[in-house]
């Protein structure tokens, strides 16, 4: 009888083992999953382009021949392109950046998160009807940034990062402005415009499967005081981690 009960032991003993390794390995695995989120996407995130620059609108003023109102803009391209390694065929449905949150060490000027405009002079434009809160380009057979289409198997999507009525220029003896050099003109500081932007990236394909990551960056690139214009190119996206949100 005790030769019985301790074999039965073993065996409870050996379970107990094999939950335990079992559980581990499943931790182990989740945590690996955690950190690098999913290692072999259909379409990959390749680049992030930022292009800083100064904008000023004009203000109706009798008194002075120049009286301007001075923003400063963000403009964020995004290249999503197919991932040679994967070998199954996927399509994009759609591509979709919400969730927005800007992080300001100084409260200065107006921050906005701008659509494409449909105008035909320009990208962007400031305008209370381009402000968004969720932004979705639809997977087309060709991209076009301002009709919100993205190609379906990789493209282009863009988006602006504005702060607006940072400062004021006004003026009666300038005969020419420089509007790259406004920022600087009117004493602003990078520490006045410097921001964190973020925002959840999420690719979703027509096999109902859909991958997302959240996307900071500090804005603006560059020196955009001195230059005017400033631009900054990432190309390593390893900080950027995207996990399956939905399985159909």
């Amino acid at each position: 009888m005790e030769q019985g009960f301790k074999k039965k032991l073993f065996h409870i003993c050996m379970i107990i083992v094999m939950i335990a390794a079992i559980l581990f390995v499943v931790g182990i695995l989740v945590l690996k999953y955690q950190v690098e989120g999913e290692t072999n996407l259909p379409f990959n995130l390749s680049k992030i382009s930022v292009i800083s620059s100064a904008d000023a609108t004009d203000n109706e003023d009798a008194a002075n021949r120049w009286n301007l109102t001075i923003n400063q803009n963000n403009d964020i391209y995004m290249y999503i392109e197919k991932n040679p390694e994967y070998t199954k065929t996927e399509v994009i449905e759609s591509v979709v950046v919400d969730n927005f949150n800007i992080n300001k060490a100084v409260e200065k000027g107006e921050q906005h998160i701008y659509k494409p405009t449909q105008e035909e002079t320009s990208i962007f434009k400031n305008a209370e009807a381009n402000i968004a809160d969720n932004i979705t380009y639809t997977g087309d057979l060709d991209s076009n940034i301002k009709e919100l289409k993205i190609s379906n198997q990789g493209g282009i999507i863009a988006l602006r990062f504005a702060n607006n009525n940072i400062s004021t220029y006004t003026s009666n003896d300038a005969q020419e402005i420089n509007y790259n050099q406004l920022l600087k003109e009117t004493n602003v500081t990078l520490d006045d415009i410097k921001a964190t932007v973020s925002f959840d990236l999420t690719i979703k394909l027509t096999s109902g499967k859909s991958y997302k990551s959240n996307i900071t960056l500090d804005m603006p690139s560059g020196d955009v005081i001195t230059e005017g214009t400033s631009s900054t190119e990432l190309t390593d996206m390893s900080k950027f981690i995207f996990k399956r949100i939905e399985n159909n």
